[in-house]
């Protein structure tokens, strides 16, 4: 079995899958952390590897950038390959003055302006919680392996905001929820926990601070790739124990 993205057959990936978005960083992750790794994806060089963590299955696959690519991964896994578990991982920027780079956001909430659920499933919706039973346990191994992790709201947008005018920026700004308050921004995290929902899985997302629209330094492109590590080990250890 396979679908127009996915080459793998049924039974190739686990039923937890952890998702970065960067294809290299999908393969960063299955040489340093797997062991016994099958490349079981590559179609679009969207990589997904299934070996073992700890002794446990698990598959790293990449969703590529962007709520329509996440969306279409997301789904097929979930609807065709009989995952259970997303834990989505990447980077994000800080909307609050006191997030530093690498300090590591776990999303709770998720606001959109997409219409990618009014698109794909006639309903008006631009507000989705990630889920509580996956928060928890993310919680729990981030305090057992002593790293810190910050939860809270996270925007998910259509366009990469630091490429966005102050001015346009600001609009956005008045547009989102007034009791919301993101921490953070990233561009995935919408449609994931959408089709989630919809398919009655579980997802959530964790993530790295790499830039900030209140610092002028931001991680290089290098350290977007495989700077991560604190985050990654959160994620794979989370998996031993959902």
């Amino acid at each position: 079995m396979s679908t127009p993205h996915n080459e793998a057959n049924l039974g190739d990936i686990a039923k937890t899958v952890i998702m970065p978005g960067d294809p290299l960083r999908a393969k960063h992750i299955a040489e340093k952390f797997l062991d016994s790794y099958k490349l079981v994806n590559q179609v679009r060089n969207i990589y997904a590897y299934t070996g073992n963590y700890k002794g446990k299955e698990l598959t790293v696959m990449a969703s590529g950038m962007g709520m329509p690519s996440m969306g279409i991964y997301s789904y097929e896994l979930f609807k065709f390959y009989e995952v259970e578990n997303i834990i989505r991982i990447g980077s994000c920027g800080a909307y609050v003055p006191e997030l530093n780079l690498f300090d590591i956001i776990l999303s709770k909430s998720i606001f959109s302006e997409s219409n990618f659920a009014f698109t794909f499933h006639n309903e008006n919706c631009h507000m989705i919680d990630a889920n509580m039973e996956l928060n928890e346990k993310i919680k729990e191994t981030a305090i057992k392996n002593g790293i810190k992790i910050i939860e809270g709201n996270t925007i998910c947008s259509d366009c990469f905001d630091p490429y966005m005018t102050p001015d346009d920026f600001n609009q956005f700004m008045n547009r989102v929820p007034k009791d919301f308050n993101p921490l953070s921004a990233e561009m995935e995290a919408f449609a994931l926990c959408y089709n989630a929902k919809l398919l009655n899985k579980k997802a959530t997302c964790l993530m790295t601070v790499v830039d900030s629209r209140f610092k002028t330094k931001a991680a290089t492109p290098e350290e977007r790739e495989q700077g991560l590590d604190n985050m990654i080990k959160i994620a794979l250890d989370s998996s031993l124990i959902i």
